[in-house]
């Protein structure tokens, strides 16, 4: 029982052991990210978010035995498991491949154009429309790793430099939603009454809103709501 227990204890030791933080796995792969952004003008930060999260900090299975860190399918040789997804001589191998498929394949390789080497937010969204994950959330949880670590502390910034402003696609349609409710184009035969039944509201608001004494109307007018 007491050798059983000491093999376990062994077992669940070792697993620890080879866990390895976010943190470490930064400090080890950030200088190669930073020369990768040096000389293909992608910000390191990005690069070293999407490694994070495809790889888990390099604790996954294909991060393990096959040097994957970014989630990129294709032949392997590998013995150790069975698995769609490609094998690498190391780590900066697999970095390297990641790059080459930003900037070799169509629609990826527009980002160049689109996006400067500061730009992780840019970045994470414009590798997401162009299909890199099936997840809708996937840039959002990239961003996220990037603020979380800090690792924009990496992308060589100058100073004084300010991330673009980006308008997120529920704000959008928030904006859309709100330009279409609060105007109103008055239509042959309407009446404020029946304008203010359509949308939910009353006379006496829609003539303060735009200003009203007389509750006649014209076609054509436009009205706020």
């Amino acid at each position: 029982m007491k050798i059983l227990f000491t093999f376990y204890l062994f077992i669940l030791t070792t697993v620890i052991v080879k866990a390895q933080s976010t943190e470490d796995y930064v400090a080890e792969h950030v200088n190669f990210a930073q020369a990768l952004m040096r000389d293909h003008k992608i910000p390191a930060s990005l690069i070293l978010a999407v490694a994070i999260h495809e790889s888990a900090s390099g604790n996954s299975k294909i991060a393990q035995h096959l040097n994957n860190h970014f989630g990129v399918k294709g032949p392997n040789n590998n013995d150790d498991i069975r698995s769609s997804y490609r094998d690498y001589e190391n780590s900066d191998e697999s970095y390297s491949h990641f790059i080459e498929i930003m900037e070799t394949r169509l629609p990826f390789n527009k980002l160049f154009t689109k996006y400067d080497q500061f730009d992780y937010k840019g970045w994470a969204r414009g590798i997401q429309r162009c299909g890199y994950a099936h997840s809708r959330s996937w840039a959002s949880q990239v961003i996220a790793l990037v603020k979380k670590y800090e690792l924009y502390q990496y992308d060589e910034r100058p100073e004084g430099y300010e991330e673009p402003i980006y308008a997120t696609t529920i704000y959008r349609k928030k904006i859309s939603r709100r330009k279409a409710t609060n105007g109103y184009t008055v239509k042959s035969g309407d009446n404020l009454s029946i304008i203010a039944k359509k949308k939910g509201t009353t006379v006496k608001a829609i003539m303060q809103k735009n200003g009203m004494k007389k509750v006649n109307l014209k076609p054509g007018q436009k009205i706020k709501l």
